[in-house]
């Protein structure tokens, strides 16, 4: 039965001493919790993709490790068929809140706060079947990393994006290796899948910002960079998964082209990212706009991004500049 609920049942904290190497052997019993075993959440904010959030309920369902809660926070009740959540056995919760990436993964937060690890995965990512139970080994052998992202098999964000069956067939192809665990930092995690302690989370009483509204561009490296201090930010190969970058559900042209100016800005003055890092970004944007504007992919509005690029800069120079302009534009 679907539970709605504010608060999931209260489990037993993490308390890990630190350890440097960029692999994860074994580490003894001391250094893990009894039983080796972790509160596993997964937590998916979603609007305007019910049919593709189907497939990815469907593969979290068949995970070799199941989670120990579900928690799922549309935008609208329209965005989720709530009978699908009937098959998991386990917690689940179905949180509404204002719409928007980074509110919806506040809700996520609020719902998964007992919990040791919190898992998001976008509406179209589809994760291996056993990406849950490689998440909890990586957090029970590397003791001193505190996030965890995988980087997909395919990501069709950076195309015209991938059908359901496709990316099944992906999934179902995928002959990675099995058990390589090993880890490489990273700056910040990829928001399309990411895992996090949440042990210091709640020890800083970190959020989402919600003054990155809508689609968040960036999010998920600015809450990622403000637990850089508590401990190691990783990529790992053994998390294996598919991005579909599906289109719909996206932010307009304008808006998102407004983002890709204002977010990394703003992220540089609140002081959670470096100019090293956000310049590049910035200016390959606004490059790539400029120059597949005047033949553009047909997936992707280049001349909506540009004219975004152009009013975000305009507001730079005047001082107006703000992620929540966005709310302005059409």
């Amino acid at each position: 039965m679907i539970e709605l609920q504010k608060d999931l049942a209260t489990a037993i904290l993490l308390n890990r001493t630190l350890a440097m190497s960029n692999n994860c052997p074994d580490h003894t019993s001391e250094n893990i919790m009894e039983g080796g075993k972790l509160r596993i959440a997964v937590g998916i904010a979603t609007a305007g993709r019910r049919a593709i959030l189907n497939y990815t309920l469907d593969l979290i369902a068949r995970q070799t490790r199941p989670p120990d809660a579900l928690i799922v926070c549309p935008a609208t009740p329209e965005d989720l068929h709530a009978e699908l959540l009937l098959r998991f056995p386990y917690t689940t919760s179905v949180r509404l809140g204002k719409r928007g990436l980074t509110a919806q993964r506040n809700q996520i937060l609020a719902a998964a706060n007992a919990s040791d690890v919190i898992v998001f995965f976008d509406d179209d990512f589809f994760p291996q079947l056993n990406y849950l139970e490689e998440i909890e080994r990586l957090f029970l052998e590397c003791v001193d990393v505190v996030a965890i992202t995988g980087r997909p098999i395919v990501d069709g964000a950076n195309g015209p994006g991938l059908e359901a069956e496709a990316a099944l067939s992906l999934i179902s192809d995928d002959r990675s290796a099995p058990g390589d665990r090993t880890v490489v930092p990273t700056y910040g995690t990829y928001g399309c899948n990411m895992a996090f302690r949440m042990a210091p989370i709640r020890e800083k009483g970190l959020l989402f910002d919600e003054n990155l509204p809508l689609y968040g561009w960036q999010e998920d490296i600015d809450f990622s960079r403000q637990l850089s201090g508590a401990g190691r930010i990783v990529d790992a190969k053994a998390l294996r998964g598919v991005h579909l970058g599906a289109k719909g559900g996206r932010t307009s042209g304008v808006r998102f082209g407004y983002s890709q100016i204002a977010n990394p800005v703003y992220l540089v003055r609140k002081g959670t990212v470096s100019l090293s890092f956000a310049g590049p970004l910035l200016f390959r944007n606004v490059l790539a706009n400029l120059a597949r504007s005047v033949r553009p992919e047909p997936w992707i509005d280049r001349r909506g991004r540009l004219k975004g690029n152009y009013l975000a800069l305009r507001d730079l120079l005047t001082g107006r500049i703000a992620p929540q302009r966005i709310l302005e534009l059409g």
